[in-house]
């Protein structure tokens, strides 16, 4: 995954919630690998690291943070995506410069937190975007050590491979790709396909995004898709072979 471009920090360190988070909002329309590879190359330059911490990008101010996010690449615009940043830093400032914080605030539900951001939209800029925000949360319990307590509650990021795998399964047809509901209805799909197994959506989303962006080197057995009958639970049921 282009998260895997990382310091390796301690999971459940403040340091390394800011560092899955604040590059997450310029994860927009551009190359995800470039991005993590410029933000490793950003904190573990002694020169630009200081970015990573709230405080003290609200004491340098935007032109000398800009100067440090263009340096690696992390911004590849001068102005909005400072601004981005800048207003993330304040806005978890409030939180004692924790992403940690604002997530115990809310007792670490994924529910309250997602109501909190699309209420406030303004103080996360781009992070409180429907679709990032569930994979902001995605990458967090990933690379993290939260624990949310209503995890089923993300949902799956739908890009191309997660459309394309849903639809090679059998999940969805192709028509439903250019559907301009499918996003929103993909997760929920998942979680009904799901409901028995002890998984969720979210559980699916790293299997099925490599399984697809590498052109589906392992073929499903099937059939995958067992449309309920009348009465009767929906059942799903597949595996891989080579």
């Amino acid at each position: 995954m282009p998260e895997d471009a990382n310091p390796k920090l301690d999971a459940g360190s403040d340091e390394n919630y800011l560092y899955f988070t604040l590059p997450m909002a310029l994860n927009y329309q551009r190359n995800a690998y470039q991005l993590w590879e410029a933000a490793k190359e950003t904190y573990l330059d002694e020169e630009t690291a200081d970015v990573f911490v709230p405080r003290a990008v609200l004491r340098m101010g935007l032109d000398r943070l800009r100067e440090r996010l263009l340096k690696h690449k992390v911004a590849l615009q001068s102005n909005r995506h400072p601004q981005i940043w800048f207003q993330l830093c304040e806005t978890f400032q409030y939180s004692g410069g924790s992403v940690k914080n604002f997530f115990a605030a809310r007792e670490y539900s994924v529910a309250a937190i997602k109501k909190f951001m699309t209420s406030y939209k303004g103080m996360f800029p781009y992070l409180s975007g429907a679709k990032l925000m569930d994979y902001w949360l995605y990458v967090m319990e990933q690379y993290t050590d939260i624990q949310f307590v209503d995890r089923s509650n993300i949902t799956v990021f739908p890009d191309i491979y997660i459309l394309q795998a849903s639809v090679r399964l059998g999940l969805i047809g192709p028509e439903e790709m250019d559907s301009p509901d499918i996003r929103e209805t993909i997760g929920e799909l998942w979680n009904q396909a799901l409901a028995g197994t002890g998984r969720c959506a979210v559980d699916i989303r790293t299997p099925l995004w490599l399984w697809s962006r590498n052109g589906f080197v392992v073929e499903a057995i099937g059939p995958v898709w067992k449309p309920p009958q009348e009465g009767e639970q929906l059942q799903f049921d597949f595996g891989i072979v080579p």
